[in-house]
């Protein structure tokens, strides 16, 4: 199976190309945001594999939850290979690929929204696949629900809100990685199953993720939250 990814949900952007069971993962600091760069990668990462485009089994990019900006920007290459090679392509959950990087059992995957905000969910890790425990969700570090038990925290929400996170579900943990970010290479072997399970999107069809409605809020309500106004 041969499926190419893009990460983009964090500054931490990244693509990667799964071929034949192996991942080739390059990262792509300082341009995240730089379309022609990331195309400019993604024609050397497959030029070096000596595959096309169109011998693809699916094109997947991270859905989000993430950066606005990162998520347009994986979701419109995709959506444009796709639409020159009629690969069909794989929406796989950020959150998700980044409980993959967790050890076995259940995990807690956070990520910083920004806002005074954490993206999360709850996953249990069954043959190696993450299984959802609760509704993707975004909301106050200091809201964040738990289903019962301990979890291992992934993700930068664990950083950058680690004494109110500790705060509401002290004791929880059996382990912490707050500098894991979602990867191309995780999105890649998740996306294997939407290929065997006949999930693919059409480009019209595939949509990013982003959980939060609001972007923006009011001077009052960035007080509230202990922001400037």
């Amino acid at each position: 199976m041969k499926v190419l990814a893009i990460e983009t949900s964090c500054e931490h952007a990244s693509i990667a190309l799964l071929s034949a069971g192996e991942v080739l993962e390059r990262t792509l600091e300082g341009h995240a945001n730089h379309s022609e760069k990331i195309l400019a990668e993604i024609a050397r990462l497959l030029a070096d594999s000596g595959i096309a485009v169109g011998q693809l089994d699916a094109l997947a990019f991270g859905s989000g939850p993430g950066a606005f900006t990162g998520l347009r920007l994986a979701c419109g290459v995709v959506q444009g290979l796709a639409l020159g090679s009629g690969v069909g392509i794989a929406s796989v959950s950020s959150l998700a690929a980044l409980a993959l990087q967790a050890p076995a059992g259940r995990v807690m995957a956070a990520t910083d929204a920004r806002m005074s905000e954490v993206y999360h969910c709850a996953f249990e890790l069954r043959d190696g696949m993450p299984i959802a425990c609760s509704e993707m969700a975004c909301c106050a570090p200091e809201q964040v629900l738990l289903p019962d038990g301990d979890w291992f925290a992934i993700g930068s929400a664990f950083a950058a809100y680690d004494a109110e996170l500790t705060r509401r579900l002290s004791g929880r943990w059996s382990g912490v990685a707050a500098a894991a970010v979602p990867r191309a290479g995780d999105v890649a072997r998740l996306a294997t199953r939407q290929v065997g399970d006949g999930l693919l999107l059409p480009p019209e069809r595939a949509v990013p993720l982003y959980v939060r409605d609001k972007v923006a809020l009011t001077t009052a309500e960035r007080l509230a939250r202990g922001g400037k106004a």
